[in-house]
């Protein structure tokens, strides 16, 4: 079946979200109006940076009407600063930043930020093995009952004495709860098409319920 995703397209990897899902058979175009919402069967919040992605949601109209369209059922994906735009609940957030909403989840904004900048690690994403790239990433404090967890990562390094990752060593950072899914990582820099196979099935999974 041939699905349309959208790419929100304000900032972030648009290209490389779009070329990912054009490998997995969808439709991909991008979204930066609320009238273009109404074409696409799911959609992609690519990363960038959180506050920014607010701000601009807001200067085009669309924070609303993503609400709605989400709460309607839409299918969504958002990575790094798309998963906080699909969390709940903020930790470390700007002061007034708004999400979407959608996934019972606390997300803290820049989880990573403070020990690396970067860096990779394998991790399993739904019971399949993948190369992570992390860039200032979030990660997820907590889930609701609703919130499947797809993946965790150890941390790397070790923890700061008296750092907030003086914790635990393992932090999760995929979730899926119903039509939403969220990474802390950026799958469309690594050329695996496995998160956003996983994405276009849901999508498709979800037109199929609809007809």
């Amino acid at each position: 079946m041939s699905v349309v995703i959208g790419v929100l397209a304000l900032q972030g990897d648009v290209r490389e979200h779009a070329n990912a899902l054009e490998q997995c058979g969808a439709t991909a175009i991008g979204v930066r109006r609320a009238e273009e919402l109404d074409r696409v069967d799911g959609l992609v919040i690519p990363g960038g940076e959180s506050t920014a992605m607010w701000k601009l949601m807001r200067a085009f109209d669309l924070l609303k009407p993503l609400r709605k369209r989400i709460e309607a059922g839409l299918p969504a994906y958002g990575s790094c600063a798309g998963m906080i735009m699909l969390a709940d609940r903020i930790v470390d957030g700007a002061a007034g930043q708004e999400t979407i909403g959608g996934i019972d989840m606390t997300v803290r904004r820049n989880a990573f930020g403070r020990q690396v900048d970067s860096y990779e690690s394998t991790i399993s994403f739904a019971g399949q093995s993948l190369e992570a790239v992390f860039i200032r990433a979030p990660w997820v404090e907590s889930v609701g009952d609703g919130v499947e967890v797809l993946g965790q990562v150890e941390l790397p390094g070790r923890p700061e004495e008296g750092s907030r990752d003086d914790g635990p060593r393992h932090r999760i950072v995929a979730v899926r709860q119903g039509r939403l899914m969220a990474t802390a990582y950026h799958p469309e820099l690594t050329g695996d098409p496995i998160v956003h196979r996983y994405f276009t099935e849901l999508v498709r999974q979800s037109r199929n319920n609809e007809e």
